[in-house]
């Protein structure tokens, strides 16, 4: 990961292969930059050359006239619609920039940008999210690792009084960004590396340097604990089902924990009710949820939260093997509710159904699942918004406020109790699908029936993998998605 610096000094003076100037609309240039360069920054703005629309990017060579060999402006658009997300925006373009023009070190200021509703720590994290999530790669299985630029080793932020919140924010932001690298990590390996027993593995390795506590419960537990429904899936693989239960207790002994739900299919064939083969191979994305989960725990133990804070991640493959479930079949959950199978694809919400029923022993306060769950979620939304919903509207609302807060944003659905009879079943007590209209509603009145606890749903699939136009710091592969907002959540609820 880039190494983030501090330092007490003024921009212009900062040795560094690149500098950058953030600038608003009807903003001067900084004059002593400016004057450096012999008032040229003044001249290309004032022959709109260069206009600091929003992202807005241009790079100036500094003929030697500054330490850094270039000066990248990158524009922020009205200081009235300045947010914490597009700080976010503007610094990961800048760095992308930077590399792009081969730089290895940059430095930048965030000073004067601050304002009583964005502190200066806010802002230095959200700037160094923006930095370190958008200058990830993942070129594990190549060769030849694709270059896109160089490699961008150092960011220097360069203070005045704001120095120890500017410090404050980065530590923040890369104990943040550790989660999600691991996140994206999971999620970029092929399904034939991150198996169950490959993504339970890397939970007990990363959660044991964190100081988390982490067990897996095999095949025979989960037999043990009478989850049907999650062993139904896992029933045509050769790999074997794992759950993983990761437990970070650093809050007071009488506070009931937040749990953390994720979906860990390392690999949806669909079963026997098999997909079609085109893109099956973003199929390896469907256990993202399970990966934003574990990312979030560690991150959560990185920075020391005083919470108590659980994450149960089911994993398994869903596979059309010799003894794979069958549509019409009918599987008992640990709770004892009984799910008529209709369609073997619609298998996240099965595996989730024990996890949130196993969930149900440690008395929550609150519980939270991410799932790449429904195709229907992204037709409704596209990719850039979770759908959301849940049985609690406060906690709804705190979850929405930390995905507008880190840019992970959500969109909430309704989940009235008329969406029930879509999934009653004849032979059964509930079944796994209704009919081809609210499909991602009825998936979540799936789950609700697993719950009796404050539940939120989050379902991720249009925003959990692929790069998204406009945000330059989400890169092609898995996105992360997740880890952020629950960090956020978490650290306000």
């Amino acid at each position: 990961m880039t190494k983030l610096q501090v330092k007490s000094a003024n921009l212009a003076g900062v040795k560094a292969d690149a500098l950058v100037v953030f600038l608003f609309e009807d903003e001067k240039a900084p004059k002593d930059i400016d004057s450096k360069l012999g008032g040229y920054l003044s001249a290309i703005i004032k022959k709109r050359k260069f206009i600091p629309k929003k992202l807005a990017v241009r790079q100036v060579d500094t003929l030697g006239k500054l330490p850094a060999d270039t000066v990248i402006l990158v524009g922020l658009g009205k200081k009235a619609d300045f947010t914490v997300e597009t700080m976010r925006r503007a610094a990961a373009k800048a760095a992308l920039s930077a590399r792009a023009a081969r730089s290895e070190s940059l430095a930048l200021s965030i000073s004067g940008l601050a304002t009583k509703n964005i502190p200066a720590d806010e802002l230095a994290q959200s700037a160094a999210e923006g930095i370190l999530l958008s200058l990830y790669k993942f070129d594990e299985y190549k060769k030849k690792p694709e270059e896109n630029g160089g490699e961008l080793r150092s960011v220097v932020f360069a203070c005045g009084a704001e120095k120890n919140d500017v410090a404050d924010g980065l530590e923040v932001a890369e104990n943040i960004c550790k989660g999600v690298y691991l996140a994206r990590n999971l999620g970029n390996h092929p399904g034939n590396t991150a198996t169950p027993t490959y993504i339970a593995a890397t939970a007990l390795r990363e959660c044991r340097k964190v100081g988390v506590k982490c067990r897996v419960l095999e095949k025979r537990d989960l037999e043990r604990l009478g989850m049907g429904s999650f062993l139904a899936v896992a029933k045509g693989s050769s790999e074997p089902p794992k759950f993983i239960i990761m437990e970070y207790l650093n809050g007071a002994k009488r506070d009931k924990p937040i749990v953390l739900v994720g979906k860990g299919l390392t690999f949806d064939s669909g079963g026997i009710s098999i997909k079609p083969s085109a893109n099956m191979e973003e199929m390896k994305f469907d256990m993202s949820g399970g990966g934003a989960v574990i990312g979030a725990m560690v991150s959560a133990a990185s920075l020391k939260l005083k919470k108590n804070i659980v994450g149960l991640v089911p994993c398994t493959e869903n596979m059309p093997g010799g003894r794979a479930v069958k549509p019409g079949d009918v599987a008992r959950s640990m709770t004892g509710v009984t799910v008529e199978i209709i369609n073997t694809d619609a298998e996240g919400r099965l595996i989730l159904a024990d996890a949130l029923g196993y969930a149900k022993r440690y008395k929550p306060r609150a519980v939270v699942d991410l799932a790449t769950l429904t195709g229907a979620c992204m037709v409704a939304l596209g990719t850039h918004a979770s759908g959301l919903m849940g049985n609690d509207q406060k906690l709804i609302d705190a979850v929405r406020t930390a995905g507008e807060k880190t840019g992970e944003r959500c969109w909430q659905l309704p989940l009235w109790d008329d969406y029930d009879d879509a999934i009653k079943s004849q032979v059964a007590d509930v079944k796994n699908v209704g009919d081809r209209y609210g499909g991602a509603i009825t998936a979540a009145a799936f789950l609700k029936k697993f719950t009796d606890y404050p539940w939120a749903h989050l379902d991720i699939a249009g925003t959990a993998y692929g790069a998204k136009p406009g945000s330059p710091y989400l890169t092609a592969g898995s996105a992360g998605i997740g880890v952020r907002l629950l960090i956020g959540f978490l650290r306000n609820y």
